[in-house]
């Protein structure tokens, strides 16, 4: 099985080439050797290496100065997953697509379920709605997978800002007002295998489609960082901010350029009984991040 896997050097990608690995032969591109927004590029690039399985976790996803470079976050979550989807079709090959709670206004109280209609209220949360529908419109052979608040051992993301913040300064303030479920990017690199080998499997009785995928439970952004922070001193690791010392605040004490949803909790009822896999506790994913940081 060849599979094509885009963005190694993010989050997600970097533990796809792990996950992946046992599967067949990985043809990895980054931003380098293929940017997602030079489409000619990117579809001779599927036209040469043929693959059985195109695994897609790059995006456009910087979602504030996406509301000033509409056209980057257009070309690379809705236009490169279309090409891909066309390609695939060509090929009668798998796509697999990452996208996000941002397609969601983040009214609901209770999680969002794949039958609630999207709403994104961002320019980043409106071009990966984009992306599902024009990835959906260009081949039937698709897994689209909704996630929330990736944290990973490689590459950004809020967990090791607030390692960094909290070794700074003796007080922070968070937002305490938007709820979601930190994911680990190796979970979701974990699950894509055990996705990619049910379908080498079924193939035929696989069944497509849209699926909501986070680690279970959930927490605000302000609880999120007394966990981190906590993890850390409790593993030894002196910070000037304790727990304590995390205060929280509201949305509106936290003006973006890009509007947050309030909600971002996703339901995984579909995804566990459509393919048996039961996502764990946020905390656990969070955890083994933190403690491979300190190795």
């Amino acid at each position: 099985m060849r599979i094509l896997i885009t963005g190694t050097t993010g989050q997600v990608g970097f533990e796809l080439l792990h996950a992946l690995k046992p599967l067949g032969q990985l043809i990895g591109i980054d931003r380098t050797t293929c940017d997602l927004a030079d489409h000619a590029s990117l579809r001779a690039l599927i036209k040469q290496t043929k693959p059985d399985v195109i695994v897609n976790p790059a995006a456009y996803t910087a979602v504030d100065k996406a509301e000033s470079e509409h056209a980057q976050a257009v070309a690379i979550n809705q236009t490169a997953p279309a090409i891909m989807g066309q390609e695939a079709a060509r090929l009668d090959a798998l796509v697999i697509h990452y996208s996000t709670d941002y397609v969601f206004d983040g009214l609901k109280p209770t999680p969002y379920t794949e039958a609630d209609t999207p709403n994104p209220q961002s320019v980043y949360g409106n071009s990966k709605w984009q992306g599902e529908q024009a990835l959906k419109q260009a081949t039937p052979k698709h897994l689209i997978l909704r996630t929330s608040w990736v944290v990973g051992a490689h590459g950004h993301n809020f967990a090791k800002t607030m390692l960094r913040l909290a070794a700074e300064r003796e007080q922070l303030n968070v937002v305490s007002d938007q709820w979601g479920a930190p994911t680990s990017a190796a979970l979701l690199a974990d699950y894509t295998a055990q996705l990619i080998t049910q379908y080498a499997a079924k193939h035929s009785h696989f069944q497509m489609g849209t699926y909501h995928l986070t680690a279970s439970g959930s927490t605000n952004w302000c609880d999120y960082a007394r966990f981190v922070v906590n993890e850390a001193i409790q593993a030894g690791h002196p910070l000037k901010a304790t727990p304590q010392a995390i205060l929280p605040i509201s949305t509106a004490d936290y003006p973006t350029p890009a509007k947050r949803p309030a909600n971002s909790r996703l339901a995984t009822e579909h995804f566990t009984s459509t393919f048996g896999l039961m996502p764990p506790p946020w905390q656990d994913g969070v955890r083994d991040v933190l403690h491979s940081l300190w190795k």
